[in-house]
């Protein structure tokens, strides 16, 4: 639930900075399909990805964290 969040947050962010698929992606110097996988959680976002779309997005990077720290499962 908190990836997915995170995965809206990143869409949403990109849809408020007024940026497309493809200006979000030349941008970043990737490939659109690099953006939109990132968006639909068919590619993993790591840390350095996520603080490049928060830079990008003039964000930072703490609104597409989940609000409560991860607990492990027991």
């Amino acid at each position: 639930p908190e990836y997915r969040a995170m995965l809206e947050a990143l869409h949403a962010a990109r849809l408020a900075a007024g940026l497309t698929l493809e200006e979000a992606a030349t941008r970043l110097g990737r490939p659109i399909s690099y953006v939109w996988k990132s968006e639909q959680g068919e590619r993993r976002v790591d840390a350095v990805e996520l603080w490049r779309f928060a830079g990008l997005y003039g964000r930072p990077v703490t609104d597409f964290l989940p609000s409560r720290p991860f607990e492990p499962e027991r």
